[in-house]
Parts: structure tokens; sequence; C-alpha cells
């Protein structure tokens, strides 16, 4: 149940000093705004504990020449979001969740006058892009080795110039997420039917045999649709029990403005899943156990070790390569049979993690940071 409440105090009560921190999201017919709720209130939650004023803000009510914004808190006593007018925000934390709302052409131009605006300071103003993601990574040495070879899908012969080099390929479509769309190609030369496709669908995977290149082009052509999709090299990940897994890791600014690892953890991939993630059978595990499984202890250790180097590396040349003001980061890595580490993925707006400790202070994190950009922002 949700309800509307007049301004209770008035804002300069309501500031008093504190930093005032705004969950920006859109508009929802039916239920106010949309997004993650659990996610909110655990923000505002935490965000009060810390001495903030957190709100949630979709981006209809967001006047930047205001003083004062209708915003929504959350009544806990009596589970009911309430709207109420609050002060104008210092931070605008962008959590609107899915990409054909930030792709709105109002919502850009909200989030562009966000970054100029010199009122406001707005960080991760937009989700990544997978074939952007690659091309700044390549911008720079450090980073360019973690990458494995990824091609735009446009082509029958490119993707069979591909298959000729890595005969094990990921399809993905450019604007993913959580796993959706994802195919796999698998050249087997000395079979009758050589090219093994699997389709993942929301639950289930589906396979299919091909004789020729064109008849594997055309089923790929089917499934891709209007949708822009990469070619990644696949790469042969390490195991637990015939179980492929990979590295999640969580990077986020601290206190003092700086890329710091919150947490690293690992999901194992399910029986028929061609990813790990856990809606598609993907498995939450220790990832020390795991790395120590396939490898040992010793070594576990220094492959973890490596991760976290790498993430850093990583979110560092995501934020050149993107031009934005960023401020937390989730990426999926992987291990392959020899140690050695590989970058897939990375997302701006971070799932929750199931880990207790990497979730606590993920959002103290995020207070931390934006106490930080408060403070620069008086500053300056």
């Amino acid at each position: 149940m949700e309800s509307m409440t007049p301004e209770l105090g008035t804002i300069a009560e309501i500031r008093a000093g504190r930093p005032v921190i705004a969950i920006l999201t859109v508009d929802d017919d039916l239920q106010l705004f949309r997004g993650n709720r659990s996610n909110f209130t655990d923000l505002i939650r935490i965000g009060q504990q810390l001495g903030h004023i957190v709100y949630v803000l979709t981006v209809k009510n967001l006047y930047l020449s205001h003083s004062s914004l209708k915003g929504y808190v959350y009544d806990r006593a009596n589970d009911v979001w309430q709207q109420r007018l609050m002060p104008f925000p210092d931070i605008i934390y962008n959590r609107i969740p899915l990409r054909e709302d930030e792709i709105q052409r109002t919502v850009r131009n909200k989030i562009a006058s966000c970054i100029r605006n010199p009122r406001v300071k707005l960080f991760n103003p937009f989700f990544f892009n997978k074939w952007d993601l690659f091309e700044w990574l390549r911008q720079s040495k450090t980073t360019r080795p973690f990458i494995p070879t990824t091609r735009k899908l446009v082509s029958a012969s490119g993707l069979g110039r591909m298959l000729q080099k890595h005969p094990y390929l990921y399809l993905k479509p450019e604007s993913g997420k959580a796993g959706k769309g994802i195919m796999t190609i698998k050249l087997q030369p000395e079979k009758q039917l050589p090219y093994l496709l699997k389709i993942q669908d929301d639950k289930k995977s589906s396979t299919y045999n091909c004789a020729s290149l064109a008849k594997l082009w055309s089923r790929v052509q089917k499934q891709c649709g209007d949708e822009p999709y990469i070619a990644q090299q696949g790469i042969q990940l390490a195991s637990y029990n015939d179980r492929r897994f990979d590295l999640r890791a969580l990077v986020q600014k601290n206190e003092r403005g700086k890329w710091d690892i919150t947490g690293i953890g690992a999901r194992l991939a399910g029986s028929s899943s061609i990813t790990t993630h856990v809606p598609r059978g993907g498995m939450i595990e220790d990832p020390e156990k795991l790395l120590a499984s396939s490898f040992n202890a010793e070594q576990a250790r220094k492959i973890l070790i490596k991760a976290r180097q790498t993430s850093l590396l990583i979110a560092r040349q995501v934020e050149r390569g993107s031009g934005q003001l960023l401020g937390e980061m989730s990426m999926d890595l992987g291990v392959d049979d020899s140690g050695n580490i590989w970058f897939f993925e990375a997302n701006s707006k971070p799932m929750k993690f199931d880990e207790p400790h990497i979730r606590q202070k993920s959002l103290e994190r995020i207070f931390q940071y934006s106490a930080y950009l408060t403070k620069l922002k008086y500053q300056g």
C-alpha cells in the first residue's frame, strides 16, 4: 500500500547540514515508481543510520531550478511509501532499472542536464554497452590482456573467420542483461553437422546442429532479430564437479573517492545453463573453495589477489574510457584452466550481492562516496 502525506517540518529543518542523496528512478502508473523496492528501503535505512537524508526521486519530479522536490520516503511502521517535499539533493544515485526507460528522450535529456549542472553530482549516468566496454579496455595496454577476442557480429563470413581462429564462441547482445539472449557456438569439424549452436532461453537452453555456415548464420540471425550482437572468443573456464564457475567482483569508490574492492563472490553454472547467473540455475559459492578445488590453496589465494588487482585496473579504465563520473560497477571475471584471468562483463547498475558481508559493505560505500562528493561540491 502506498500513500501521500504533506510536508513534515521545513526543508531547512529536514536538511540541517546533512548530505542529501536522491535515488533516481522513473514513474510507474501502477506503483508510483519503478525499481527494486527492497534495495531502496535498504539504502534509505543505511543512509539514515550514517546521517544522510535519502529519498526516491523520479525523473518527472526532478527540477534542477527548485530548492525542494517531491520525493518518496518509506514509512517502515506502516509499510507504505509516502510522497513528501524534500530538500534538493547534493548527490543523485542513478538506479533507473531498465535500459528502455533510460533511453527515453526525456530521461536522457534530464540526465544530461544533471551532468552539466554544478548544483548536483550524478554518478553512473548510463547502463554500459558491451561493445563500448571492450573498446575502452582495448585502449589501454594494462587492460588489453584480460579481454577475449571480441568482434561485432555483422556477417556470416565474419563469423566464419572468428570460428577458424576460435572454434568455441559466445554470442552476446550488446545491451543484454543477466545472460538473456546469449548463444554459444562450437565448431566440431570431424562431425557431419559441424556447427553446434546453443541458445539460452529463460530457464533452459536449446541446442541446434547445423550442417553449414549458411544454415548456422540463418539460425543465429533469427535469434538476434534487430538487436546488435558481439561475437567473443569462448574461454574454457575452470570447473568444479564438471560445472563451470566465474567470479563476480563489486568495485566501488570509497570515502576518499578512490576505487576499492567491496567484495568478490563466485557463481557456479547450472547443470544445463550457458551462464552462471543465479536466476538461470547458477549457485552462489565461496571463490576460494572453488579455486582451491581446480588448482590448490596457494594458487587460489594468488588468483584471488590477481582478480582484485585486475578489477581495479578495469574499473579505472572503464571510467576513463566512458568519460563519465562513476561510483560503482560489478564485473564478471573468468579464470581459465591455466589460472589466467579474463574480463567478460561490467554492469553500471550492480544487482544486490547475496553474500551478507558484501551486501552490507556495498550499501555503506554508496554513502561514504556520496559524503566525499558532497564535501567536494561545497569546497568547490
